[in-house]
């Protein structure tokens, strides 16, 4: 496993943004030069110039415990890549039906000493015998819960290979010191959440499989409620392997065996081999920016659906009604608007790049994002894709991404930052576990139909790839290649607008991070419209219905954003209140 974790090539930060952009190699022909000049800084003492900028301890997280797991490696002297190693063990423990070392990852990784960008990709595989119709049967795509609930739902997991690459890069302490946290509430038990009891006692899907029933039961034959106390010995046990004998643990000998075994149980057995996960690599590639407003935004590429967001802000940059403000309903239906043309394109066009031509260069190409924004006034309901410079006829894929996936942040005291979304796909992933977790059912991210009318789907099934992400943790630059932001969130497909909307209030808005995160969510894509309903004003409500966006209730996955702007010399952070999540400073 020594191969894949080689060092580091990535975005560098230089004197001018335009070199920063070609050392992506993504900077258009169409940007002119005005769209990334910058104001020259104030000349000023380097010394105080540097404790200026952004530094830690800071840590957001889904779960107190976590968070505190995290914090804890800080003040030990660890990175913020070490911390994180140490947040996701805690994480498979006290909040399993969102994240877990069965399940995969995107990372953004900001290095303080030399500005570079990192975007690690840990996105789960499909086996080497995976065809483009893995989810039919008798001719005909397998119900949606019966596909997630098979073992041909899980890929490779891939968290625990990019955790491993990361910290070959970027980690201080040494690998085996991460788990102690996470091993000690193994062992001693840790209090069962109000959120995930409610997950245990869901009475339905991954909640019930054999797996899920013998873990979540106590001796006397009753479900675990909050307040209880829950103790996962065998997770403690894949711990202290981990921890011994490194992340290649993951992918050879008996743990990936007890893995195969849990997918090749009924019903619908799946394919995973040893061959497949001895062939997994996490990927560095180069992250994904473009400039907004004041700011330079990075993101992981495709397989991630990083590029949309970096579109739709490049869209909001011309759209003046969002500038009306927070209690605007234009702003509002502006928001909506922006959110219908980023999802259509994004459904048409992205896939794992590695797999199929995605047209990034031409979706954020400025004319071309001019000319989508210029269709706003009229939009009053879904929207076709447009034709980016690159594009080519391509089935348009409204793939389900269910509930089950977590975010977080961490900076250190060197001023290195991670912004890590995480996930096990659905809650509980397939509801199979092996070694005291459960394994994802990543796979079924991948599109069921592989054709129509002729024309594939980016989003197919094929052996070896990874299927498309929604999950985009963002890191925000100010326009010398100083960290001064970082946000992400879990949700579905629907955290395309949680990120746009929280970015929108922060910057376009002047909130402060924790408003603009408990700001109502919407979410418009295609003929699809939810909202957190009650919370959005009677005439914003009433202004989106007359746009073609008649609110109902959010049915897809809430958010969980944590993120944090330095503003004035500290952390501006936030947790969702919607969820169960901390944000730390020491």
């Amino acid at each position: 496993m020594n191969a894949i974790f080689d060092r580091p090539n990535g975005l560098k930060r230089t004197s001018a943004l335009s070199a920063l952009f070609l050392a992506v190699g993504l900077l258009s022909a169409n940007i002119p030069d005005t769209a990334i000049a910058y104001e020259a800084p104030v000349a000023q003492d380097a010394a105080a110039a540097s404790s200026q900028r952004a530094h830690g301890p800071f840590v957001a997280a889904a779960n107190p415990l976590a968070a505190e797991a995290g914090m804890k490696i800080l003040r030990a002297g660890g990175s913020a890549v070490d911390a994180a190693v140490a947040i996701q063990a805690t994480l498979s423990l006290v909040e399993p039906q969102s994240s877990g070392l069965g399940g995969g990852a995107f990372m953004m990784v900001y290095d303080a000493e030399s500005g570079d960008v990192h975007a690690y990709d840990g996105r789960e595989m499909a086996p080497g015998n995976a065809t483009p119709e893995l989810f039919y049967e008798n001719g005909e795509p397998l119900a949606f819960m019966d596909a997630v609930l098979s073992g041909r739902s899980t890929g490779v997991p891939g968290v625990v290979a990019m955790l491993g690459m990361a910290h070959k890069d970027y980690g201080t302490l040494e690998w085996r010191n991460l788990f102690g946290d996470a091993e000690h509430w193994a062992t001693e038990g840790f209090v069962v959440s109000p959120r995930m009891a409610g997950f245990v006692n869901a009475g339905r899907g991954q909640a019930v499989t054999e797996w899920a029933t013998r873990y979540f039961t106590k001796p006397d034959g009753t479900r675990y409620q909050a307040g209880d106390t829950l103790k996962n010995p065998a997770y403690a046990h894949t711990l202290r392997r981990l921890a011994n004998e490194g992340p290649s643990v993951f992918y050879q000998g008996d743990i990936p065996e007890q893995i195969i075994a849990a997918t090749h149980a009924q019903p619908r057995p799946g394919g995973l081999t040893l061959e497949d996960f001895a062939d997994y690599r996490p990927l560095r590639r180069d992250p994904l920016c473009r400039p907004y407003r004041a700011y330079v935004v990075c993101v992981p590429t495709t397989p991630s659906s990083g590029v949309a967001i970096l579109q739709f802000l490049g869209m909001a940059e011309q759209t003046p009604d969002l500038a009306k403000g927070k209690d605007s309903p234009e702003a509002w239906v502006a928001l909506g608007r922006l959110q219908r043309l980023m999802y259509a394109d994004r459904d048409r066009y992205v896939g794992d790049g590695d797999f199929v031509g995605v047209p990034v260069a031409g979706l954020l190409d400025q004319d071309y994002m001019a000319s989508r924004a210029a269709l706003l006034p009229q939009i009053n309901g879904p929207v076709e894709a447009g034709r980016p410079t690159g594009s080519s006829a391509q089935l348009s894929d409204a793939t389900l991404e269910p509930a089950g996936t977590t975010h977080f942040v961490v900076v250190d005291a060197a001023g290195n930052a991670v912004s890590m979304t995480t996930t096990v796909e659905s809650y509980f992933g397939s509801g199979r576990m092996a070694g005291g977790f459960f394994v994802n059912n990543q796979l079924t991210d991948f599109s069921f139909t592989p054709m129509e009318d002729g024309h594939p789907a980016p989003n197919a099934v094929a052996a070896g790839k990874r299927p498309r992400s929604s999950m985009i943790p963002t890191i925000i630059l100010d326009r010398e290649g100083n960290l001064v932001g970082a946000i992400g969130s879990p949700g579905g497909s629907s955290i395309l607008a949680y990120v746009a909307k929280t970015l929108v209030g922060v910057v376009e808005w002047d909130m402060t991070m924790q408003d603009a995160i408990a700001l109502p969510n919407l979410v418009v894509r295609g003929t699809m419209v939810g909202a957190d309903s009650e919370q959005i004003p009677a005439n914003i409500r009433d202004a989106l219905g007359a746009a073609g966006m008649e609110v109902r209730p959010n049915a897809t996955e809430t958010s969980g954003l944590h993120g944090a702007m330095w503003r004035d010399g500290r952390w501006d952070g936030g947790a969702d209140p919607r969820r169960e999540g901390v944000a730390l400073t020491q």
